[in-house]
C-alpha cells in the first residue's frame, strides 16, 4: 500500500513537471541564444533592468516584452505587477488592451477577402454600405455644426479606409463625441450608421486622419464574408496563427490574467477605467478599430506570420503578393506627408494598417526604413523590421501611454543589443 501511494506521488510529480516543460516549450518555440542570431546577452540584459527601473519608479506597474529574429525568440521577460493592489505578479502570458493594435488584425482580415476576389481595393464603400451615399463635407473641418456642410467630392474607398484618407475622423474628436458616434454599448450597424450620418471632415483621398475606419472595415468584413466579425477572425486568422490570447473580452480563467489598467495621479499610480463597458463583459460594439485584448506571445505570432510574407508554422495566411502591400506606402501623393510633425513627418500608411518608416530621422528612437510598427492608447508597441528581420513587442497597461518612455527606451536599448546589422 506504501509503496503503491509513493508510485501514485511520483506519477502526478511526473504529469506536474512534464506539464511545466510544455508550456516552456510552447512559451519558447525556436528559442535561441542573442548570440546566435547576432545580438548580445549583456546588452539584453540592460533592456530588463531599465524596465525594471520603469517599474521600480512607479512609471509602469508592470510589463512583458519580447525580441525574435530570424524567427526564433531570444528575450521574453515579465516584469512588475499584473494588478498593484492585489500584489500578483505580472505573468508571462498577461492580458493588454491592445486599442489601436487591433488595427492591423482588422486589416489583415481584408487583405484576405480581397485576395479571394470579395472585392477591389477602389472600390467605393457606397456598393457595400449604401447609408455613406448621401454623406457630406464640412465646410471647416475644425467646426462641429454638423449643418455647415458642402457636397462631398468622390466617394470613399476601401483603400480610404484602409489608409486613414476617408475623411472620417476620430472616436476621441470633440465632433464624435458630442455626436455620440461611438459607444461599446451599441452595435456594430449602429455605429457605422452613426459614422455615415456625421459630415466628413474632408474629401476622400485628399487628407490623412487617423479614425475609426478599421471599425467600418470590420463591418465589410461581415458583408463580404457572411459571417459575424467575431467569427470570422477567429476561424481565419486566430486560431490559424495560433493567437489563442486574443478576444474581445476576458471571461472565466482569462479574467485572472487581464492586467490591471493604471493611471499617473499626483505622483502615483491608480487603478482607471477607460470605458463604461468592463473588458471582463461582452460589449456590444465588437470593434475591429480598437477592441481587442490580446498577448505579447500573440503579436509575435502574428507578426512573424508578417514578416514570413504570410506564412506561419507552414500555413499559408496569406498569399506573397498579397502580403508584400503589408509594407508598401499606400497613402494618396496628395494627402502625403500624413503629419507635419515628428515620425508622422517621416512616416507612411499601409494597406495592412500599419505605420511605415520613410525616414528614420525624423524618429526620436532608433528605427529601419521600411519598418512597420504602431502601438496602442494604452501602453502597447511592436515593431516588424524586414531589414534586420527583427521583430519587437511590448506590453504595459498605462494612460496616458508614456509610462516615462518606456516604450522608446526599450527600443534604443534593443537596438544597442545588435551586434551584427544587416
Amino acid at each position: 500500500m506504501a509503496t503503491s501511494k509513493l508510485l501514485s506521488q511520483a506519477l502526478l510529480l511526473l504529469i506536474a513537471l512534464c506539464g511545466v516543460n510544455l508550456l516552456l516549450t510552447a512559451e519558447t518555440l525556436n528559442l535561441a541564444t542573442p548570440e546566435e542570431v547576432g545580438l548580445s546577452a549583456d546588452a539584453l540584459q540592460r533592456v530588463t533592468e531599465r524596465l525594471q527601473q520603469h517599474v521600480d519608479e512607479g512609471e509602469i506597474a508592470g510589463v512583458v516584452a519580447a525580441v525574435a529574429r530570424d524567427g526564433k525568440l531570444v528575450y521574453y521577460e515579465a516584469l512588475g505587477q499584473l494588478n498593484r493592489e492585489q500584489k500578483l505578479p505580472m505573468p508571462r502570458d498577461a492580458l493588454f488592451r491592445v486599442y489601436s493594435m487591433t488595427r492591423q488584425v482588422t486589416s489583415l482580415a481584408v487583405l484576405q477577402l480581397y485576395e479571394q476576389g470579395a472585392f477591389e481595393l477602389n472600390d467605393p464603400v457606397t456598393s457595400y454600405l449604401p447609408q455613406f451615399t448621401e454623406q457630406k463635407v464640412l465646410i471647416e473641418p475644425q467646426s462641429t455644426d454638423i449643418s455647415q456642410v458642402r457636397q462631398r467630392n468622390g466617394d470613399i474607398t476601401i483603400a480610404h479606409l484602409l489608409t486613414h484618407t476617408s475623411g472620417l475622423g476620430s472616436r476621441n474628436s470633440r465632433l464624435y463625441r458630442e455626436q455620440e458616434v461611438r459607444d461599446r454599448n451599441i452595435s456594430l450597424d449602429q455605429m457605422v450608421n452613426n459614422a455615415a450620418r456625421i459630415p466628413l471632415f474632408h474629401d476622400p483621398g485628399t487628407s490623412f486622419r487617423y479614425g475609426i475606419h478599421a471599425t467600418i472595415l470590420g463591418k465589410l468584413v461581415e458583408v463580404w464574408s457572411g459571417q459575424s466579425f467575431e467569427d470570422y477572425l477567429q476561424k481565419n486568422i486566430l486560431e490559424p496563427l495560433e493567437m489563442h490570447s486574443t478576444m474581445f473580452w476576458a471571461s472565466g480563467d482569462n479574467q485572472r490574467r487581464l492586467a490591471e489598467l493604471y493611471q499617473p495621479t499626483e505622483g502615483q499610480l491608480l487603478p482607471h477605467r477607460i470605458e463604461a463597458v468592463p473588458w471582463t463583459q461582452r460589449p456590444i460594439l465588437i470593434e475591429g478599430g480598437v477592441g481587442l485584448l490580446s498577448s505579447v506571445m500573440d503579436y509575435v505570432n502574428f507578426s512573424q506570420m508578417i514578416l514570413n510574407n504570410g506564412v506561419f508554422e507552414g500555413r499559408q495566411i496569406l498569399q506573397p503578393e498579397t502580403a508584400t502591400l503589408i509594407f508598401e506606402n499606400a497613402v494618396p501623393r496628395q494627402a502625403m506627408p500624413i503629419g507635419e510633425s515628428g515620425y508622422w513627418r517621416g512616416s507612411g500608411w499601409t494597406l495592412g494598417g500599419f505605420n511605415l518608416v520613410l525616414d528614420p530621422e525624423t524618429y526620436s528612437w532608433p528605427v529601419s526604413t521600411g519598418t512597420i510598427w504602431w502601438d496602442g492608447s494604452a501602453g502597447t508597441r511592436y515593431f516588424i523590421d524586414p531589414q534586420q528581420n527583427l521583430i519587437m513587442v511590448i506590453m504595459a497597461q498605462v494612460s496616458p501611454s508614456q509610462g516615462g518612455g518606456f516604450r522608446e527606451n526599450f527600443s534604443r536599448l534593443v537596438d544597442a543589443a545588435i551586434m551584427e546589422r544587416r
